[in-house]
């Protein structure tokens, strides 16, 4: 089967925080999941590397948007790495063949008269005498009256334009912007109403959030958005009369899920339309601020210029806090992604972001929390089951699997482990990744008090036979473990894996008898409390 994911493209105008990586991380899961089930996965991503963001921060450093996007375009992508996401390519907006596709996309779609002219108002700053687009423009927002930039509203989640704003001043002087007549090109949305509608009554298996922000614009009824910007640094518009202008950011960025499919298939030559066919199953895996973008502009796009199919399933993620307060890095009120890699095992990272993140609702981190999820769940279950084990297993067998016959099979455990394999590749495909992880734990908890009841360490002397069902039960569901939580925690999953010479393929299968085990080793370290009191000393400390 194809697979495709697709995973939010971050703005490279600043370091990621813990927010940002908790509504990524799924979209790892998921194709780390379907790679193991045998599927053709095709995951792409990459970083926005245009729009107003990028521009002030390169005006508030004096250098150029180039530099600023090659910055955090490298620190994302080293991030990434170290976090063990399986992207098969991590691109960027600027890229050439990207823009190059872009500019071919926006040609078809205006022959297809889905893009207009229109002469509208824009801000303007005398001051800084240039034209205001987006965050260049703050004030206050229209619906639920919070301070807000340009683009959207990340209180309520409102898109706007910034002649919508109130309260309105100049980002970069501070000082109230006038209104001057300006020539743009749409995107005629508002085109698409009907056929958006349509759409959304097949998708109701959608995340709520995903559902209900999606309605709700439908029911305000869609309007036509603003294609062409006066900005500096973009996508030239390739309309005659407009090439002095560049492509509104909202508009390409979402396209290089497309572009990305188009640009790996031409380097490994594979047919990319395989990805984006009805036979094709997708995902797209983003934080709540873009639903709309996901749900509503890119099926738009798709409808607009191509036959191509629209978003399966939207993987919505709620908003992350830390430590009870929402993320300011104004305040520094924040976990920077570059610094908890650096530090932290990439698996407890991600366990507890899966385990305790913000799937269906806004959730929290704390180091408390964070600390416990590592010491009790990752080192005191999974990794002392599988320590304790395969020590007994080196101490007492020479680290050989006992040969058992099928009849001393423990066939409780083997059903629970065969009915574990089928109740978590349900939810991993609803994308329930929280109850996944808790069913498996669930199970690695049974297997621990199956070793203490059995005793092992006193049958070994007084039944051998006996202590070799043991453990050969417990080495059995070891792999299994390994196996269901490669999705989630993949670094300590493959060294489990490779000390039993198993492979990660997605099933039960009994480990065979007489094969060697390679001395195990730390999976976990404990983490000492004294680090919550250092962690938090840092919060808001610029």
């Amino acid at each position: 089967m194809y697979i495709f994911i697709g995973g939010a493209w971050p703005y490279a105008n600043g370091s990621m925080h813990l927010g940002h990586l908790a509504a990524l991380l799924p979209g790892d899961v998921l194709a780390r999941y379907h790679r193991q089930k045998g599927d053709n996965v095709l995951y792409v991503s990459g970083s926005d590397c245009h729009g107003t963001p990028i521009i002030l921060k390169a005006k508030s450093e004096k250098v150029s948007p180039s530099e600023i996007a090659d910055r955090f375009h490298n620190e994302f992508s080293d991030c990434f790495e170290k976090l063990g996401f399986s992207y098969d390519i991590y691109n960027r907006t600027d890229n050439p063949f990207h823009c190059d596709k872009v500019k071919e996309i926006i040609k078809e779609i205006y022959k297809n008269g889905y893009i207009i002219e229109k002469e509208v108002k824009e801000l303007y700053c005398e001051n800084c005498k240039m034209a205001l687009a987006d965050r260049f423009v703050e004030g206050t927002c229209p619906v639920c009256k919070k301070d807000a930039r340009g683009d959207q509203c990340d209180h309520c989640g409102t898109l706007l334009d910034p002649l919508e704003l109130e309260n309105k001043r100049c980002k970069t002087c501070n000082s109230e912007p006038i209104e001057k007549n300006e020539k743009q090109l749409f995107f005629r949305l508002s085109a698409f109403q009907e056929k958006l509608e349509k759409y959304l009554s097949t998708r109701r298996d959608w995340r709520k959030n995903s559902l209900a922000m999606t309605e709700r614009y439908l029911n305000e009824g869609l309007v036509d958005r603003a294609l062409s910007r006066d900005l500096p640094w973009g996508i030239d518009v390739p309309i005659e009369g407009f090439e002095n202008k560049k492509i509104y950011v909202w508009f390409d960025a979402v396209l290089g899920y497309l572009t990305s499919s188009i640009k790996l298939s031409q380097e490994r030559d594979f047919d990319w339309k395989d990805f984006w066919s009805e036979n094709a199953k997708s995902y797209f895996v983003h934080g709540k601020d873009n639903i709309p973008f996901h749900s509503l502009i890119l099926p738009a796009q798709l409808m607009a210029f191509s036959n191509l199919k629209l978003p399966e399933q939207l993987v919505s993620s709620e908003y992350l806090t830390l430590e009870n307060r929402k993320f300011s890095t104004s305040q520094n009120w924040a976990v920077w992604v570059p610094d908890i890699v650096n530090k932290y095992n990439p698996d407890s990272i991600r366990y507890f972001l899966l385990s305790n993140g913000p799937e269906k609702k806004d959730a929290d981190f704390s180091w408390r929390e964070f600390l416990n999820a590592n010491n009790s769940e990752l080192l005191g279950a999974y990794g002392n089951l599988i320590n304790r084990t395969l020590v007994f297993l080196k101490n007492n067998f020479s680290s050989v699997v006992p040969q058992i016959s099928d009849k001393k099979i423990n066939l409780e455990i083997e059903n629970e482990l065969t009915a574990l394999f089928d109740k978590v590749s349900e939810l991993v495909e609803k994308a329930e990744f929280k109850a996944a992880i808790e069913n498996i734990f669930s199970s690695i908890r049974n297997i621990n008090k199956y070793f203490d009841e059995e005793k092992p360490w006193i049958t070994v002397k007084e039944n051998k036979k006996a202590c070799e069902v043991t453990i050969y039960n417990c080495i059995n569901a070891i792999k299994s473990f390994a196996v269901l939580l490669n999705p989630f925690i993949p670094f300590s999953s493959e060294k489990v894996l490779s000390w039993l010479s198993c492979d990660n393929s997605w099933k039960y299968e009994r480990i065979k008898p007489g094969i060697t085990v390679a001395e195990p080793k730390i999976l976990f370290d404990r983490l000492d409390k004294k680090i919550i009191d250092e962690e938090l000393s840092k919060l808001g400390n610029n």
